[in-house]
């Protein structure tokens, strides 16, 4: 919650901001989110979701698509480098990249997979629960199959 209302701050300001700005910039900033929401889940899949690799996915992803852009524009002849136009594409993915970090729950990767979390405890939970309610003896000749747990022992063994 603390870090939301900074970039809700952030937020308000980038829309009153973007009537001053050209809309090439804005086409520029919205094609480096895009490209770098892909490049950060590229990232995010190839290092096992480490923070690091997948902001710098996001920014990479960005980079590459924008030096592109600028790599095609250069050879145009009404058109040439703009490092703006760069500058708009790197800022879109590194907006991305800092989304994702804020988004992303952090505490659980802290904590490793040694720590008792919630999803952990409610599987015991429902271990134990399903171990009182349904004994199985392995050593009875009417194993029960998945069929029989809901029906009670008084109707399961009819003579």
């Amino acid at each position: 919650m603390k870090r939301l209302i900074p970039t809700l701050v952030l937020f308000m300001l980038v829309c009153h901001v973007h009537g001053q700005v050209e809309r090439d910039k804005v086409l520029h900033f919205v094609g480096g989110n895009l490209y770098g929401l892909a490049g950060a889940g590229i990232a995010k899949q190839i290092s096992d979701g480490n923070r690091y690799w997948t902001f710098a996915g996001a920014v990479g992803g960005s980079l590459l698509i924008g030096l592109g852009k600028e790599a095609v524009d250069a050879g145009q002849r009404e058109n040439g480098w703009d490092n703006d136009d760069l500058l708009a594409t790197v800022l879109g993915g590194l907006s991305v990249g800092f989304t994702i970090d804020i988004f992303t729950n952090k505490k659980s990767k802290k904590r490793g997979s040694g720590g008792l979390t919630v999803e952990k405890l409610n599987h015991l939970e429902l271990q134990k629960a399903f171990a009182e309610k349904t004994p199985i003896d392995i050593s009875s000749e009417d194993f029960p199959s998945l069929n029989s747990f809901s029906i009670p022992d008084s109707l399961r063994k009819v003579e």
